[in-house]
Order: structure tokens, then C-alpha cells, then sequence
């Protein structure tokens, strides 16, 4: 357990807000009333034998109206304030999450951080009704003290002696099941990651024919995932064992001093028979162990959000980018892996504004990891990257955002709509699309349909207007309602990495299209009327022909850089593309793209 979950519970009970101090003030007014009913019930016994006043048993009535109305209140309060902290812990951990380092991100499994997500920020919202249920069931042991006190000091005594022995019995529960507590949920958030894993490569176990192999793997935790929950188990059955034990001798020695009391003369009738209803009040310490194991779940799940919480998000600075076209700088960039060795090694690339580049290279050469460093995806361990003379790390989200677009191999589409999908809420691009009369897109014009602006730009040059048009709703169709191939979701995320301004960086976003497809797309991005560089990484010979200039790395480290016709002259160069370098003899002939040449790999210092 750690200071930062604990943080966290604190917090947590603070966003319920007012329900919190409606639950509160209902249950202490509720504890109020449970413990004056015993003395009320008691005085209304020595009523009925005609030695108190006979308006006793009215005043006993009341309490209990007023016990099962505090009651609802509490139910209420405590649901609606568990719901609005759940909720808030969600949408915290979540943006969180989605605010950090790929490289951080990663370290938790889909699986796992939905469990956090899902169960554990459910855990953690109960801590304000349980910090409240858990401070108000102290109240009957302790108001029973004092109540028996005032009756008779030798019935506190005797029932103060045995509260001592299930106190110390409740202390023992609460070490082990918060140990136990935290194992179960730490084991099961590692099954769910493993599962995860296995749904994501569902076709690929399928094909090799490894089900069996990988369910093995995925279930393989589940004997310490048994060992912890028995734990958990088998102290929550003790405690409760205990105080089975203790609370029934405990009421029995309360009522042998309490007629011996009454024998001597010290105690009434009703005076007893409060005092019996004290000691069951005070001994029903059932429902506190209850408490205290909601408790341990509680903080045991606040525990599990909090560590992703700790984690540092990224950076961001509030600067906008200075006039310019794109003007791409590589300084000295350094990127390690996990094992610590440079997947990047000192890269010194500029790539002219305006211009397309090929990035090629054998597998695991450090495309993917170029094209994450060039718009800022990730962080390099050592050097800077520069847009138009402006570290990106001094770029503010918005800046950031608007200035580079990513097209990846599979993109995964966010949002409800089509349109959505493309513009990511962006209120210059969807504002086109106008719901005001309710109608679908079948039922409009071809004039009045909507989305003939940019957004309709966007998926043409991505060729992906025809796809999209001849859906009944159009822009507005739902995305889960939507059944689409492979290329057709590759291409509605290059539609909507086609919005950037500075720089589009492909990442094998066309990989999954035909060839004419591709050509299509090729001649739409290069022709689109905004000035802006393009980074394309690459395994063929024709993209790579066609670009202005390519970028050749191998083992991390940029082996040349220049047009593809220079470097074709090298074998080395050639046998990167390999078969597709003989499908294609021809492309050593095409020529290269009419854009700038390219300039001195030498870094571009940053803007003051």
C-alpha cells in the first residue's frame, strides 16, 4: 500500500460532495436514534409497570420512524454519491491514461486497465459511504459503553472487557485481508491482460492451432489468484467466527451482572432490559466487520488506480508554431529500448519543408519509431526534434494536434460517426454538417447533402468519399453500426490524418489497398493544395521511388539520405526492398518527385 492511494481516498471522499454530507449527517442522526431507543424502550418497560411516565413508549415509537427514515436517506445518498465519485474516478484515470507516454501506457495490459477502470474505480468511489458507514459503526460499541456506564459502572466494565477481546481479533482481520486483497486484485488484472492479449491475436492462435497452449497461458496465475482469495476468505471467516463467539457469552455476562443489579436494587426492570438491548447493540459487531471488509476493497482498489495515477503524464508546453511550411529537424535524436539498447542512434535528419520522404529500412530498423519521434508520439531519450525552428516539446497540445497527422496501418477510429471518426470533434471540419431538419443523407439533394467542404475533401483524397456517401446516413453513420474491411477503416484514418496542417506521417497506412487504390491516394496527397511535408514509411520500391527524398536507417542509424535514384546505385540500398525491388525493375527508371533538393543533414537551432 502506498501514500498516493492513500491521497487518493481522501480525495475520493471529497468527490461526492454533498451527498457525502447528507449521508454523513443521516447516519450519525440514525446512530443518535439507535442508541437512545434501548434507554426509551427501557423507560417504557418501567411505564408499563407504572413506574415512568406512560408517554415513554410514544417517544420509543418515534425513534423508530425516525431510525428507518434516516436509513432511506442513507441507502440514497450513499448509491448516488458512490456513483458521482465512481464516476469522476473514471473520466480522472482515463484522461490520465491517455495523457501519458506511450512508453509508460504500455506497461499496463488493455485487460488490466479496464479492470482499473471498471472494478477497481467502482472499489475506490464506495470510500466517502465507506469512510462515513465506517465511523458511524464505532458508535453503538462505544455509545453502549457509556450508556451501560451511566446505568451501572460494573455492566461497563464487563462489556468493555470483551469489546477489548474482538477489537484485538479485528485488528488481526484487517492486516491480513488488506494483504490478500491487494495480491487478488493485482493477480487478477494480470489475467485480464493476458486475455486481452489473446483476443487481440484471437486469428493468429487459430491458425497456428495453439488454443490450447494459450489458454494454459492465460489461466496460468490462477492457483495464486486462489491462494489470495482463500486468504481473504479465511480471515473474514475468523473475524466473523470470533465475534460469533464473543458477542452471545458478552450479552450473557451483561445480563448475569445486570440481575444480580437488579436483585441488589441498583437496576429496574426496564433499566435492565435497556441494558440487555446496550449489549446486543454494542456486540452486533457483525455488521462492522462488514465494514472494515469493504474498506479493505476499497482501499486495495484505490491503491490499483492511484499506480497508474503516479504515473507522470507528458508535457506539453503552450507555445504556437511560427510561419512556415513544415521545415522538419532531426537533432542528435537518441531513442533507447526497453532493453536499453538504441533503437535510434544519434539521428541527424532536415527534411525540407514541403517535401515527401520515403523512410525505409529493414525490420527493425527504426521506421515506426522515426515516424513516433518526428510528430512527437514519443519522447527521445536524447536529443530534439524541431517543426519550422519550434521544439515540439514546446508545442501546446492544440498546436501539436493541428500541426501533425498520423495514418497508421490499422487506426482505430474514435467517435460515434463517420464524421466524427475523421474530424475528432473538430469543430472547423464537422461544423459542415448540418442535423437541423433531421433528415438522412439518402433523403437530401446531392446539393444538400452535407460535408461537400473540407470534410467531403478530406475522404476524397483519401478515396474514401464513395465508400461513405453510399451509406443511408452518410457523415452521420454510426460507427458500430458500420460494417467496414480493413481498407476501409485504413483509409477513414488517413482522412483524418490528411487534416494536418505541417506535417502527415504515414506509417504503412496504405498497406492494406490495392494498387490502383494507392496510386489514387498518392496523387491526391500530392497534389493537395496545402504546403506541407510528408513522411512516408515504407516497404516499397515504388512509394520509395516516388518520393522526393529517402531516408535509408539500418540498425538505428541513418545509413544515407537522398533521392531514391542516388541510392539505388547502392546493393545494399536495393536489397532492402528485396522481391519487391524485382517486381519492379523498372522503378531504378522513375523519376524523382519535382521538390527540393535535399539540404545538409545538420540540425536547425531552436527558436528563442
Amino acid at each position: 500500500m502506498t501514500a498516493d492511494g492513500d491521497r487518493l481516498l481522501r480525495q475520493a471522499i471529497t468527490y461526492g460532495g454533498g451527498w457525502t454530507a447528507a449521508l454523513g449527517a443521516a447516519a450519525l442522526l440514525g446512530a443518535a436514534a439507535e442508541l437512545l431507543l434501548p434507554a426509551a424502550l427501557g423507560l417504557a418497560v418501567d411505564a408499563a409497570l407504572g413506574e415512568a411516565d406512560r408517554r415513554w413508549p410514544l417517544a420509543a415509537c418515534g425513534l423508530v420512524v425516525l431510525i428507518v427514515a434516516t436509513d432511506t436517506v442513507s441507502n440514497l445518498a450513499s448509491g448516488a454519491g458512490t456513483a458521482r465519485t465512481t464516476a469522476r474516478l473514471r473520466h480522472r484515470l482515463l484522461r490520465h491514461f491517455l495523457a501519458l507516454d506511450p512508453r509508460r501506457a504500455a506497461h499496463y495490459p488493455v485487460g488490466d486497465l479496464v479492470g482499473r477502470l471498471a472494478g477497481q474505480a467502482a472499489d475506490s468511489g464506495q470510500a466517502g459511504s465507506t469512510a462515513v458507514i465506517g465511523l458511524t459503526a464505532v458508535l453503538p460499541p462505544l455509545g453502549s459503553v457509556v450508556a451501560l456506564l451511566l446505568l451501572d459502572w460494573r455492566l461497563a466494565v464487563t462489556f468493555g472487557a470483551g469489546l477489548l477481546l474482538l477489537a484485538a481479533g479485528l485488528r488481526a482481520f484487517l492486516t491480513d485481508a488488506s494483504a490478500a486483497a491487494a495480491g487478488y486484485l493485482g493477480v487478477q488484472g494480470r489475467i485480464a491482460g493476458r486475455l486481452s492479449e489473446a483476443l487481440h491475436g484471437a486469428r493468429t492462435i487459430a491458425a497456428a492451432g495453439t488454443a490450447r497452449a494459450e489458454i494454459g497461458r492465460v489461466l496460468a496465475p490462477l492457483p495464486l489468484l486462489r491462494a489470495h482469495g482463500t486468504r481473504t476468505w479465511t480471515a473474514l471467516a475468523s473475524a466473523s467466527g470470533r465475534t460469533a463467539a464473543v458477542a452471545p457469552l458478552l450479552q450473557l455476562a451483561v445480563v448475569a451482572v445486570g440481575g444480580w443489579s437488579v436483585a441488589e436494587g441498583r437496576l429496574t426492570p426496564g433499566q435492565l432490559f435497556a441494558a440487555v438491548q446496550y449489549a446486543a447493540l454494542g456486540a452486533g459487531l457483525g455488521s462492522i466487520v462488514a465494514t472494515l471488509n469493504r474498506l479493505v476493497r476499497t482501499r486495495a482498489g484505490a491503491h490499483r488506480v492511484a499506480a497508474v495515477l503516479a504515473e507522470p503524464p507528458r508535457a506539453y508546453g503552450t507555445a504556437t508554431l511560427p510561419a512556415g511550411a513544415g521545415r522538419l529537424v532531426l537533432a542528435g535524436v537518441t531513442v533507447h529500448g526497453a532493453d536499453g539498447r538504441p533503437v535510434l542512434d544519434r539521428i541527424d535528419l532536415r527534411v525540407p519543408p514541403g517535401a515527401t520522404v520515403a523512410v525505409v529500412g529493414p525490420s527493425g530498423s527504426g521506421k515506426s519509431t522515426l515516424a513516433a519521434v518526428a510528430g512527437r508520439l514519443r519522447d527521445p531519450d536524447a536529443g530534439d526534434v524541431f517543426m519550422d525552428g519550434m521544439p515540439l516539446r514546446r508545442l501546446s497540445p492544440t498546436a501539436l494536434r493541428h500541426a501533425v497527422g498520423y495514418g497508421f496501418e490499422r487506426p482505430v477510429l474514435v467517435g460515434e460517426t463517420i464524421a466524427e471518426a475523421i474530424t475528432l470533434g473538430s469543430a472547423e471540419d464537422a461544423g459542415e454538417i448540418d442535423t437541423s431538419d433531421g433528415r438522412s443523407d439518402a433523403e437530401r439533394s446531392d446539393a444538400e447533402r452535407p460535408g461537400r467542404g473540407r470534410l467531403a475533401g478530406l475522404t476524397r483524397a483519401a478515396a474514401i468519399d464513395d465508400f461513405v456517401e453510399r451509406l443511408p446516413d452518410g457523415y452521420r453513420s454510426r460507427l458500430d453500426e458500420t460494417p467496414m474491411s480493413g481498407g476501409e477503416a485504413q483509409r477513414l484514418g488517413l482522412a483524418r490524418a490528411l487534416r494536418a496542417h505541417r506535417l502527415l506521417i504515414l506509417d504503412d497506412a496504405t498497406s492494406s489497398l490495392d494498387t490502383a487504390t494507392e496510386h489514387r491516394i498518392a496523387e491526391a496527397v500530392a497534389a493537395h493544395p496545402d504546403a506541407r511535408t510528408r513522411l512516408v514509411v515504407t516497404h516499397r520500391v515504388r512509394t520509395a521511388a516516388g518520393a522526393d527524398l529517402v531516408a535509408w536507417l539500418e540498425a538505428g542509424r541513418l545509413r544515407g539520405f537522398g533521392p531514391h535514384r542516388e541510392l539505388w546505385r547502392d546493393p545494399d540500398y536495393r536489397a532492402v526492398f528485396s522481391g519487391s525491388a524485382a517486381s519492379h525493375p523498372e522503378s531504378a527508371d522513375l523519376p524523382a518527385a519535382s521538390h527540393p533538393e535535399p539540404a545538409e543533414s545538420h540540425p536547425e537551432p531552436a527558436a528563442r
